[in-house]
């Protein structure tokens, strides 16, 4: 058995691929793509026809996801390879994100179709990094395991995030021509700071189970349907799951192209950003321990009535400074949620097979992640009123939380 020392260090390991991680989620997926593919790639296409095309590259990753990941969730509880298949997520992730500094002005849909390749690589990944949670915490340290590996994710991926910014906003520092050169930097730093600090995880978390190479079909993925509809707290989490991380993941994945829509400069957009990534740390880890507190169920309810008053406070936003404000407010709650829907999670299932039902959460995740872009991209295009597309996302978080109200603690009846 572990001593703690060794186990403090193996959760490290595992919060450190946040770290990793998250730098993709910040520079490239919510920061700098959005803006690079409106102003550079797709400077010629009408701006709400960019917004289209953005969202259909977002949806088709997460349906790409969407389909592999129970699949493969099943096959690496199977062939206890969550790792290999973390790598090889990873390594997906890291080549896409390199080449996008090699691509082009004018060439959207190749930046579009990369960019797609990356978030595969991003989302599938997640996959197997969540199901290695139970090999790192015990039942009691999950929620602050994983609020932890939230929280170091944001540090990081701001950390990275505020440089990439400082060699845009003055390239010449850093011995770059133009915005331009410094941007196509940046992608490629983001795909070294993925690689490397995703090493420590491969090398000091364990993987203990014994293999069991018989092939996985469709009948074992029945067979995990029908487990999960069998236990009530986990298909309606899931389902409640399914609405609510929608609503929080567009925000995420559109707010950038939300504020160029409305007129707001760049640079002020980068800088919420930073706003959101930096106070989201210290957020994120406090939710953990505040659900020790109050419940994590709770807790949850608490961040998602937050995320219900800021899509309000959206539709009438007017300046940049209540831009500012509004990103604030998110980076209070958005490490809560995600966090503690991770944990909350991996209490409700058996932790011999992680790989599956975190299959079908992030499935759910994913397949939510190809609506919330989709329907935020068509309303924008055909009212032509970004406003009102924030507002649609406010019933997935009200469905949500109700359905969220009638699955127990877990451990409890």
């Amino acid at each position: 058995m572990n001593t703690d020392p060794q186990r403090r260090r193996m959760q490290r390991a595992w919060a450190l691929n946040d770290w990793a991680n998250s730098a993709f989620a910040t520079t490239v997926l919510v920061g700098f793509f959005p803006i690079f593919f409106k102003q550079y790639w797709a400077k010629d296409l009408a701006p709400t026809d960019a917004t289209l095309y953005l969202g259909f590259g977002n949806s088709a990753a997460a349906f790409a996801v969407m389909l592999l990941s129970p699949w493969l969730g099943a096959l690496a509880d199977r062939l206890a390879a969550k790792k290999r298949f973390l790598a090889m997520f990873t390594a997906i992730g890291v080549f896409a994100t390199l080449a996008l500094a090699f691509i082009g002005p004018g060439q959207w849909p190749v930046a579009i179709a990369v960019f797609a390749l990356a978030s595969v690589g991003f989302f599938g990944g997640l996959t197997f990094n969540d199901a290695l949670l139970v090999n790192v915490a015990s039942r009691d340290e999950a929620d602050r395991v994983s609020a932890f590996g939230y929280g170091l994710g944001y540090l990081g991926g701001g950390l990275l995030f505020l440089i990439n910014v400082a060699m845009v906003l003055k390239p010449e520092l850093f011995g770059l021509a133009d915005k331009v050169a410094a941007t196509r930097a940046a992608f490629i730093s983001v795909g070294l700071w993925w690689l490397i600090f995703s090493l420590p995880l491969f090398l000091r978390v364990p993987e203990a189970r014994v293999p069991d190479d018989r092939p996985v079909g469709w009948r074992e993925i029945v067979a995990t349907v029908r487990q999960i509809a069998r236990h009530r707290p986990v298909w309606m989490f899931l389902l409640a799951y399914f609405l609510y991380i929608d609503a929080v993941n567009t925000l995420a994945q559109m707010a950038v192209d939300f504020g160029l829509n409305l007129g707001f400069a760049s640079d002020s957009l980068i800088k919420a950003l930073l706003i959101v990534q930096f106070v989201s740390f210290p957020a994120a880890i406090g939710f953990g321990h505040l659900a020790g507190r109050i419940g994590t169920r709770t807790a949850i309810h608490l961040a998602l009535s937050v995320y219900i008053a800021v899509s309000c406070w959206g539709y009438f936003m007017q300046t940049e400074a209540q831009f500012y404000q509004m990103a604030a407010a998110i980076g209070l709650v958005q490490g809560g949620v995600q966090s503690l829907s991770r944990s909350y999670f991996a209490r409700l299932i058996p932790a011999a097979q992680a790989g599956q039902f975190f299959g079908f959460y992030n499935m759910l995740g994913k397949f939510a992640a190809v609506l919330g872009p989709l329907v935020v991209g068509v309303v924008a295009a055909s009212t032509g009123n970004p406003r009102l597309s924030i507002l649609a996302l406010i019933g997935f978080f009200v469905i949500g939380m109700v359905l969220l109200s009638r699955v127990g603690e877990p451990g409890q009846p």
